[in-house]
C-alpha cells in the first residue's frame, strides 16, 4: 500500500492544501509533501492525527472492504474547543469529510462564534436546536432562534454567532465538507 498516495487523496478529498493539513496536525508542510511522495514514514502516533484530521482512522485507512455503518452512537463523536472564539464542535458523523455533507453540532458560548470561512462552492444548511444564533453572510446579517433553521449558498465568507447571552447549538450540514 503506498500511504502517501492514500493520505494525498483524503486530504485533496477534504479539499486541504499541505499547509492547512500540517498545521491542523502541527507538523512541517516539508514533512506532509515527503510523505505524500512515500519519501518518509510517520509514526503510528503521526500517522492517527494526520488521520483523524482526514476524518477516518487506522482500521477504515488499511480496511477499505468492510461494510458501510449506517447508525452512529456517542463514542462515534470527535469533539473539538476553541476557548478563544468560545465555540465547540462536534463531528457526530465519523470520516463525513469524505462524504459529499458533513454534519455538525456547534454550541456557541456567550459571546462565541464560530471562525469565518471563505466564500466556496456547495450548500450549508443549519437548524438552531437551542437559543439565538446570526448568520454572518458577507455584509449581511440574519437571526435565527430555537426552531428554525437557515440555508444559503456560500459565495461570500461567512460564519455564525451567538445572538443572546445564554448558550446556542446548531446542527450545520455543509456541502462539501469544510469543516
Amino acid at each position: 500500500m503506498e500511504i502517501g498516495k492514500k493520505i494525498k487523496r483524503l486530504r485533496q478529498e477534504k479539499f486541504l492544501t499541505q499547509d492547512e493539513l500540517a498545521s491542523r496536525c502541527e507538523l512541517s508542510k516539508g514533512f506532509i509533501s515527503q510523505l505524500e511522495r512515500d519519501l518518509t514514514s510517520p509514526s503510528i502516533s503521526t500517522l492517527i492525527d494526520i488521520l483523524e484530521v482526514l476524518g477516518t482512522n487506522l482500521k477504515d485507512f488499511f480496511n477499505e472492504d468492510e461494510d458501510e455503518k449506517i447508525v452512529f452512537t456517542k463514542e462515534d463523536i470527535y469533539e473539538v474547543e476553541d476557548k478563544e472564539l468560545n465555540y465547540g464542535i462536534e463531528w457526530i458523523i465519523p470520516n463525513a469529510q469524505k462524504n459529499d455533507m458533513e454534519p455538525i453540532l456547534i454550541t456557541l458560548d456567550e459571546d462565541g462564534k464560530y471562525k469565518e470561512e471563505a466564500a466556496h462552492e456547495g450548500e450549508e444548511f443549519g437548524y438552531v436546536l437551542q437559543g439565538v444564533i446570526y448568520i454572518h453572510i458577507g455584509k449581511k446579517k440574519y437571526k435565527a432562534k430555537k426552531g428554525e433553521s437557515f440555508y444559503y449558498k456560500p459565495r461570500h465568507n461567512h460564519y455564525i454567532s451567538n445572538a443572546s447571552k445564554t448558550k446556542a447549538k446548531v446542527l450545520w450540514v455543509s456541502t462539501p465538507p469544510s469543516f
